[in-house]
């Protein structure tokens, strides 16, 4: 009887979490819907460039910056880089891609080392561990996510194209989910992300797969061929796993179990979009070189 008691006072606060996860990612959901609804482009730059500066205020936290100077400075940088880019690429008008292009290379290539980083942790650390250069991999990680974004929005239908974005990122982290966790054995990041596994990545890359799939044939997308959008559906959603494992690294590195504490049940924002941190440039970039522009 005391065990039944014990193990039901244990379940209880399980449930509370779960009810506030739900609670809070309904809220998330149906804010991102009506801000994409109702706001024209500018409008919605400016709350993604809300969304990235709370996140990058986590971050400096994650460096290591105690300080409240530092960490105001830090968070000046990161609001500086992303007003500097929204008129450096003019996505305000009509992107001009030739700025724009390789802005995105060099965040895909940044993404690249990042991978290298997660699969010699924490060896690696002695390269990035220190307050500068978190600083500098959290501009990387954040800036370019925010301008792919607002260019995405720069598309015809782009509001489609940015929540395409998001359910491409969030089919990859369900699909992950519910196939690790029926078939996982084999460890993806030990040393990063102990719970992750190499089936719940096919899981995740299959999920997508059939997104993709699903959007080709009934939206009649004529811009780009079923084998682009197919292998841009492959490539965010490997993306975004490595956005996941960077930050799971990261947060191993300084310590900490979330980022921050501002989302019920969820941690901080960098906890809720670091896979489109990664998946953002990577899908970006994809549709540029498909040939599907603006």
């Amino acid at each position: 009887m005391a065990a039944s008691a014990a193990l039901a006072s244990g379940m209880l606060p399980m449930r509370d979490k779960l009810k506030q996860r739900i609670v809070t990612g309904l809220a998330l959901a149906g804010s991102l819907l009506a801000a994409v609804a109702l706001l024209p482009l500018p409008a919605l730059a400016g709350i993604f460039a809300l969304v990235v500066s709370i996140a990058s205020w986590e971050w400096s936290r994650l460096a290591g910056y105690r300080a409240l100077w530092l960490r105001v400075a830090y968070l000046a940088l990161a609001i500086g880089a992303m007003a500097g880019l929204y008129f450096y690429a003019d996505l305000a008008g009509t992107p001009r891609l030739e700025q724009l292009q390789p802005v995105l290379g060099l965040a895909c290539l940044w993404w690249a080392i990042a991978l290298l980083w997660i699969k010699t942790y924490p060896m690696s650390g002695a390269l990035w561990g220190t307050g500068p250069m978190l600083g500098l991999m959290g501009l990387l990680v954040l800036v370019p996510a925010w301008l792919s974004a607002v260019f995405l929005l720069s598309y015809e239908h782009g509001k489609l194209m940015l929540l395409a974005m998001i359910i491409l990122v969030a089919g990859a982290d369900i699909g992950a989910y519910f196939s690790g966790h029926r078939f996982g054995k084999t460890r993806l990041a030990p040393t990063v992300s102990p719970g992750k596994s190499w089936e719940g990545v096919v899981g995740g890359q299959l999920t997508c797969i059939s997104l993709a799939l699903l959007a080709h044939f009934l939206l009649e997308l004529e811009r780009i061929s079923l084998a682009g959008i197919i292998a841009i559906a492959v490539v965010g959603a490997a993306a975004s796993v490595v956005g996941d494992l960077l930050e799971s690294m990261v947060k191993r590195h300084s310590g900490v179990k979330d980022s921050g504490t501002i989302l019920p049940g969820h941690g901080g924002f960098l906890d809720r979009i670091d896979g489109i941190t990664a998946a953002a440039p990577v899908v970006a970039l994809g549709l540029i070189l498909a040939g599907w522009l603006p």
